[in-house]
C-alpha cells in the first residue's frame, strides 16, 4: 500500500500544533518543521515519495530495526536522526509517525516550550 497523497501534509499540520512550531524551507522543495529555527522533522513535499526524518533520542534504536527506516543521511544519523519511507503491513503508521514527531519536537525544543506542549498520546 502506498502512502496517502496527503500523509506528509497531515503530519506537517500535526507538527504545527506544537508551541512555536513553524515551517522552515531552507531550500526549494522543502517544507520542514522547526522550533526556534531548529528543525524537528523533515517531510516530503507533494510529488515526491513519502519520507519523514525525525530525531529520536529514545526510540531511534527500535525504529532503525524496522525495514522501512534507516539512519538519516548527511551525518544526521550519527546524532539520532532516522528517515522512514511509507511502510507496508503497518496497520496505522500515522500514529507511529505522530509519536516520532512528538519525540523529535521535545528533543529540539527548549524546556520552556516542552512544558507548554500537549501531553504525548498514549
Amino acid at each position: 500500500m502506498s502512502a496517502p497523497a496527503d500523509a506528509a501534509d497531515q503530519l506537517r499540520a500535526f507538527g504545527l500544533t506544537y508551541p512555536e512550531a513553524q515551517l522552515k524551507s531552507p531550500w526549494p522543495g522543502h517544507a520542514d518543521l522547526a522550533v526556534r529555527d531548529k528543525t524537528f522533522a523533515y517531510l516530503s513535499v507533494a510529488g515526491d515519495p513519502f519520507s519523514l526524518s525525525c530525531k529520536l533520542p529514545f526510540t531511534g534504536a527500535e525504529a532503525r530495526e524496522m525495514p522501512f527506516v534507516q539512519p538519516t543521511g548527511y551525518g544526521l544519523g550519527k546524532s539520532g536522526w532516522v528517515t522512514a519511507s511509507w511502510p507496508d503491513g503497518v496497520a496505522d503508521p500515522m500514529a507511529m509517525f505522530r509519536s516520532w514527531i512528538d519525540e523529535s519536537y521535545r528533543a529540539q525544543a527548549p524546556k520552556k516550550l516542552n512544558a507548554l506542549a500537549p501531553a504525548p498520546a498514549p
